[in-house]
């Protein structure tokens, strides 16, 4: 009889996209690790609208003769990689959730993690230190990127904040709580003030997968407007500016008006205007009218993500749990006919 590591219901979310020549193989591996780990286990597999047959051959893994407690989530149509992830995290019913990138990293370092967060840790981060190799205007971008989140929030999200990570249940409810937990989940959980430890290990990736630049940068101002006030301030701070700068102006055009005969006849209130009250307006309408596409886009586009298919394993092995009965000793029988022999021959006696 195997005896799990930890006594916890696990749940361990992956991400797979046009994987179906190493799809079988990644899941035994997973299953193999995570059942000898976990008192009770679930596998959530979110299936990033791959073209290729992967949500066929998660189909026949899910069957009578396939994997057991195998959870799988088919998008409609290819999102962001924490758009995915989320997706499989608002699903999990495990005390604590796994959330593990199959290509990129290491499922045999999970036992190190799971060590903290049984211990009481509620984020436990592990950051592997071999990366795939990207393009040099990624890498500058991300250097760029992680440069002015540090500055604003104090945290570097790719050594800090990692993909790989295992959440407690209570950290998954807190995110819950946020109006966009999609974007607010990347970063939330280094930022909310949980107990959290980074962890480091090295093992080689098993593709080299090139990232989306374009992708990346959109997410990233995403993250910088939703975590940080600092493009409000820049607002507050350009309008203060040229409040200031009006009324300097103003104070120069009065002085001239009054040391200087020979100004032009409404050059003054044409400058005031022109150079002053009227650019400060349309720098201020320019900035609030970007927060305002950016309020309504987010309140127009409805969810992020849709699943066309959903499918369980045949085995679960937590429904088999459920229905063990407990045999009672005779001496335990004779004690309670004792104390209510009516109750326990079955009859029921009439009331008067």
């Amino acid at each position: 009889m195997i005896t799990s590591r930890f006594p916890i219901f696990l749940s361990v979310v992956l991400v797979v996209h046009n994987q179906a020549a190493s799809l079988k193989e990644i899941l035994l591996q997973f299953t193999g690790t995570v059942s000898g780990l976990a008192a009770d286990y679930e596998l959530i597999v979110v299936d990033n609208a791959s073209e290729d047959e992967s949500v066929g051959i998660l189909k026949k893994l899910t069957g009578a003769n396939g994997l057991p407690n195998l959870q799988i989530f088919a998008l409609t149509k290819e999102v962001d990689l924490d758009t995915a992830c989320w997706a499989g995290i608002e699903n999990a019913l495990g005390d604590f959730v796994a959330i593990i990138d199959p290509l990129a990293e290491d499922i045999n370092f999970l036992p190190a993690l799971l060590e903290h967060a049984v211990g009481g840790t509620d984020v436990v981060f592990a950051a592997n230190q071999q990366k795939p190799r990207q393009k040099f205007s990624y890498r500058a971008c991300s250097a760029a990127f992680n440069a002015i989140y540090r500055w604003l929030n104090g945290i570097d999200l790719t050594n800090e904040a990692p993909q790989y990570r295992v959440l407690s249940k209570q950290v998954v409810n807190f995110i819950l709580q946020h109006p966009s937990p999609v974007i607010t989940y990347r970063y939330l959980p280094a930022t909310g003030g949980f107990t959290r430890i980074n962890l480091c290990y090295s093992a080689t990736p098993r593709e080299s997968r090139r990232k989306s630049l374009l992708e990346s940068i959109d997410r990233g101002m995403r993250l910088l407007v939703s975590t940080t006030r600092a493009p409000m301030r820049l607002v507050t701070s350009l309008a203060l500016f040229g409040a200031i700068a009006n009324v300097i102006y103003s104070l120069y055009v009065i002085a001239i008006a009054i040391w200087k005969t020979d100004v032009a006849p409404g050059w003054i209130t044409l400058s005031l205007q022109q150079s002053g009250m009227f650019f400060l307006i349309s720098l201020v309408l320019l900035v609030l009218g970007e927060y305002i596409l950016q309020m309504a886009s987010l309140s127009n586009e409805g969810p992020l993500y849709h699943v066309a298919q959903e499918f369980t394993s045949a085995v679960i092995t937590r429904r088999q749990k459920l229905n063990v009965e407990h045999p009672v000793s005779t001496g335990q029988m004779e004690q309670f006919d004792n104390v209510n022999p009516v109750r326990a021959s079955g009859i029921t006696q009439p009331v008067d």
